[in-house]
């Protein structure tokens, strides 16, 4: 490993299975110390057991949309490690629904995760970050965050309010050493998709649909967006802010 991330410290929210996993996994090997965040004790745990053999990785249970614990995941991040370098802001939640169809409650769920949630644990960290002039938040959108995608507004909403609010963000802290971007996937083979799948009315069908979506003729891998945030968090691209990086195999090129 070339240990682009050696002594720095990572926040990664969601990190229990799927891209945010897959990124703690990457983060570990190339030197960084590592918490992850889910609101599942059970999954956490398993994923903090898998993740040790890799490096200083601790676990921290809450529920991003929520400031108590958003700001209890920056605090005890850097209470364990001294410092925090890095947020991946990963967690999030999908409803499949039209408009009409879709509860006041469900909306309020995908945006209070997606939106709400990336916004609290930024807040929280950025003035650790203000403070050591340096550090890097990478957001986890999608590319429902760059284009419309169909029968989910809410998820659309929420991906969109990310990236946008990334760029925001990045220009009111480019002088102050923090560099502020995005990726936005496009379906990822995770456990998150195949729960889509089985919830769907045909799963085989489901996902034949997912893959076409993609110029590129298949899914995505965690791995793959992993890499690329470590690209983002690394000194690597030291002259990048504001961006939204796009890994869907060619989806929001057509």
């Amino acid at each position: 490993m070339t240990m682009k991330l050696k002594d720095r410290t990572a926040l990664i929210t969601g990190g229990s299975d799927g891209m945010g996993f897959a990124t703690a996994e990457l983060f570990l090997n190339e030197g960084a110390n590592v918490a992850i965040t889910g609101r599942s004790r059970e999954r956490g745990e398993k994923a903090l057991a898998e993740l040790r053999r890799f490096g200083p990785v601790i676990f921290i249970r809450g529920d991003v949309s929520k400031p108590s614990d958003a700001k209890r995941m920056v605090e005890r991040t850097v209470r364990r490690f001294g410092r925090i370098d890095i947020v991946f802001n990963n967690a999030g939640v999908y409803v499949e629904k039209l408009a009409e169809d879709t509860t006041e409650k469900e909306w309020d769920l995908v945006v209070d995760i997606n939106l709400k949630g990336t916004f609290l644990v930024s807040k929280y960290a950025i003035p650790y970050m203000r403070r050591q002039c340096s550090g890097v938040i990478i957001n986890n959108s999608s590319d429902a965050g760059l284009i419309g995608n169909r029968s989910c507004p809410a998820y659309c909403a929420s991906k969109g309010g990310v990236t946008i609010m990334t760029k925001a963000m990045a220009l009111d802290h480019a002088k102050e050493g923090i560099r502020i971007n995005c990726v936005n996937p496009g379906v990822i083979d995770t456990s998150m998709l195949e729960r889509e799948a089985r919830a769907s009315k045909n799963r085989r069908a489901y996902l034949k649909d997912a893959v076409e979506m993609h110029p590129i003729g298949r899914l995505g891998r965690p791995q793959e967006v992993a890499r690329a945030v470590l690209f983002l968090a690394s000194d690597e691209a030291r002259f990048v802010t504001g961006t939204a990086l796009s890994i869907d195999g060619g989806t929001t090129a057509q």
